[in-house]
């Protein structure tokens, strides 16, 4: 009798967190929505958010019609295809509501990888039709093959989360989707003949809020990879192979970027982090930690390939990098099941189609799961790249797929939606913190300026004067001296103690590159970068202008191109409102 206790307390406890897994799934819609949002510009953000709100929206709509009877109803067509039905209609007191929930969640995660890859040039009508066909058909239908009773199911097809069914069709529906919409404007520089000559960066504006949608993806993951865990053991379990592969992977990815590109990454390895977890997600249940960390190698390294391959070789424009994420990882991911799934992680299960068990190739199994898993695999590629082609296809020729050129560059948040800003009251530029005190923790190249060469100090701070006029010189300069934020503390002091007392101080962004010193965005060189920047304008007659460029220099030098630039102008004449004083005298009180 206490066994049966026992049991009933067990099947209340596990059912209960089977729907506090999908809770978690569903959260995820919020960490995919920051990613996308993070990954692109400020003037598409209302725009990504509303297609993200909607992929759940239309998708449920679409899910109750006729994506749950494809994909639970009844097995007919010999595995193909479920029974579309309206049971949660007629059969309401029976249905099945917490399966319906929890597929649901995941049918929305699929049509949400696609947002990414499309950014900022697809008409909002135009996703909307495609992300209903994915959640309502082309989901469904390739899920039912796997985990709804169908003929992959059947063959020993293993696919404990959706490696396959989930990630690698979402990413599949992305690439096919960016390629036949095309690159943003500006991604690829082209030469007279056409031929694309350059790859430019279009770096995320608010890499914070990808890093926090990245956060809450892996949050939720516990809950897409552990929901159909069975016993307190399995779960555990899941749960230490969705924490290795990622972790493995964003490290690879920090180490392989930082000798790469000179630096690490973040976006990149923000990247790795969901390319790991998306290896893991086919296999979390079957592989150990050693095969989990073999997996995060792989994913850290597949998902810098992905990009550079996209941007480099294809030349297909992914914003977010969805493809080298969800498409290429989907696919190493059930590729591992065959290859490191093993018999002594707790709750195994894989068997073919008689019964046997079935374990990786490198474990000892042979070559017989892996067969199983490319077999799946290719089928599923097949029925995505023929559903989706069709779909945009349709699309294209009747709605239209992109967004006009002038509705591209002005935004889609004010074209499509008429938010002249998702950031409306807000600063998008934050100016806290910028007077820096220098403390021993604080290396701002202090003490630098006296042993370094003429040469570095001018290629730091470069000082440009206009023509003088002997007959047009007032003795009256202005000089203005365009800074570093960090710096703006210590400039201001420097000119204070020489003796300068007014100053006209404009926060602004810079934008500009030294040859020879670009940096990098996802392995790609940036020829111009928006950084928030400080203006000072300061207008002396009495105090010599050499002794002001020099303490300018002398405060904004770091010994790094791109300290800053001084503009020096002849003035003409100076007049005080107040009293009518002129020139010379105008100044008396603010030198």
């Amino acid at each position: 009798m206490s066994e049966e206790i026992l049991s009933y307390v067990d099947s209340l406890v596990f059912g209960v967190w089977f729907l506090a897994g999908a809770a978690l799934v569903f959260w995820m819609q919020a960490g995919f929505a920051m990613v996308e949002t993070g990954f692109t510009r400020a003037k598409n953000a209302g725009n990504i958010i509303m297609k993200n709100l909607m992929d759940f929206c239309i998708g449920t709509v679409m899910f109750i019609l006729i994506g749950f009877g494809l994909f639970l109803g009844e097995d007919t067509l010999f595995g193909l295809v479920g029974m579309p039905n309206f049971d949660i209609f007629s059969h309401y007191s029976d249905f099945d509501w917490s399966g319906f929930v929890f597929n649901l969640v995941f049918c929305a995660t699929t049509a949400t990888i696609v947002s990414g890859a499309m950014a900022e040039r697809t008409k909002f009508i135009s996703y909307c039709v495609y992300s209903a066909v994915i959640s309502g058909i082309i989901y469904p239908v390739e899920a039912h093959w796997t985990w709804g009773g169908g003929w992959l199911a059947q063959m020993g097809f293993h696919d404990f989360a959706g490696s396959n069914c989930i990630h690698m069709v979402g990413g599949i529906c992305a690439l096919i989707g960016a390629w036949m919409l095309g690159p943003r404007i500006g991604k690829f520089t082209k030469d007279s003949n056409g031929k694309i000559t350059k790859v430019n960066a279009f770096p995320g504006h608010n890499i914070p809020i990808g890093a926090l949608g990245v956060f809450i993806l892996w949050l939720g993951w516990y809950g897409f990879n552990g929901a159909a865990a069975t016993s307190l053991d399995q779960l555990g379990d899941i749960f230490v192979t969705t924490t290795i592969a990622p972790a493995v992977a964003t490290v690879v990815c920090m180490i392989f970027t930082w000798i790469k590109y000179g630096k690490p990454d973040v976006s990149m390895c923000l990247n790795a982090s969901l390319a790991g977890l998306v290896a893991i997600t086919a296999p979390c249940d079957s592989v150990d930690a050693f095969g989990s960390i073999v997996i995060g190698v792989v994913a850290g390294l597949l998902v810098v390939f992905g990009v550079w391959l996209l941007d480099n070789v294809l030349r297909i424009d992914d914003p977010v990098g969805a493809v080298a994420v969800h498409m290429m990882n989907g696919i190493w991911g059930t590729i591992a099941v065959g290859l490191f799934s093993t018999n002594t992680v707790p709750g195994y299960s894989l068997a073919d189609a008689n019964g046997n068990e079935l374990v990786g190739l490198f474990y000892g199994g042979g070559l017989k799961l892996l067969g199983i898993q490319l077999v799946g695999m290719f089928a599923t590629i097949l029925w995505t790249v023929v559903t989706i082609v069709i779909t945009f296809a349709v699309i294209k020729a009747t709605l239209g797929l992109r967004a006009s050129e002038e509705e591209e560059l002005s935004g889609l948040d004010v074209t499509e939606h008429g938010l002249s800003s998702a950031y409306a009251g807000f600063s998008i530029m934050d100016i806290t913190g910028m007077e820096m005190e220098e403390n021993e923790n604080t290396d701002l190249g202090i003490g630098e300026y006296d042993n370094a060469s003429e040469a570095l100090k001018n290629a730091s701070v470069k000082v440009i004067k206009a023509p003088t006029y002997p007959e047009a010189d007032s003795g009256i300069h202005k000089v203005v001296i365009i800074a570093k934020l960090s710096r703006y503390d210590k400039l201001r002091k420097a000119m204070n103690d020489l003796g300068v007392t007014g100053m006209t101080v404009t926060q602004v962004m810079g934008c500009g590159i030294q040859k020879g010193a670009g940096e990098k965005y996802r392995g790609v060189e940036m020829d111009a970068t928006l950084l928030p920047k400080v203006k000072l304008e300061i207008v002396v007659a009495k105090i010599p202008v050499e002794k002001v460029i020099e303490t300018a220099k002398r405060a904004l030098f770091t010994g790094h191109i791109g300290d800053g630039k001084i503009f020096v102008y002849n003035v003409g004449k100076v007049v005080k409102i107040r009293t009518g004083e002129e020139d010379v005298e105008a100044l008396a009180d603010v030198e």
